[in-house]
């Protein structure tokens, strides 16, 4: 497989974790920077097309493997953005909770407490966005409804 194959792999798999939306507006914000273009490259080439890609484990179980990492290690700054993508293929928040909780005994309390304060923020962040989304859905079905009601 060459570079560009695994660039394009990980760009495909990136946004599928961060969903449409915020991949364009990440691509668009910081990683659009000049500075950070070879970042954007290696990590999505040998991180995202190379790991994340690979065969043997799907993306919902990789994700919860990271977010355990960043919590183990105090990768505090990537957290959020690890626990955004475990939330996007499905786990659920309190799914969440539960590793963190379990994480405890393993890693210790201030650790914990500290990743449980970014998963309030995060959790709150996510249910809003969704809830956002399904309004908006629902606008534009009543919208149609009213559209093609009028035409009639």
């Amino acid at each position: 497989m060459t570079q560009q194959d695994l660039f394009t792999r990980g760009m495909d798999v990136r946004r599928a974790l961060l969903g449409e939306e915020s991949f364009k507006t990440s691509n668009s914000g910081i990683y659009s920077h000049p500075v950070m273009q070879d970042f954007i490259e290696v990590t999505a080439t040998s991180v995202f097309g190379a790991l994340w890609a690979r065969p043997g484990l799907d993306l919902k179980t990789r994700t919860l493997v990271v977010m355990v990492s960043d919590v183990a290690t105090g990768q505090m700054g990537e957290l959020p953005i690890h626990m955004v993508f475990a939330l996007r293929q499905g786990w659920t928040p309190a799914e969440i909770v539960e590793v963190l909780l379990q994480l405890m005994g393993y890693v210790g309390a201030p650790k914990i407490r500290e990743s449980m304060v970014i998963a309030v923020r995060i959790i709150e962040g996510y249910e809003e966005s969704l809830r956002k989304t399904q309004t908006s859905k629902v606008k534009r079905k009543r919208k149609l409804n009213t559209d093609t009601n009028a035409k009639k």
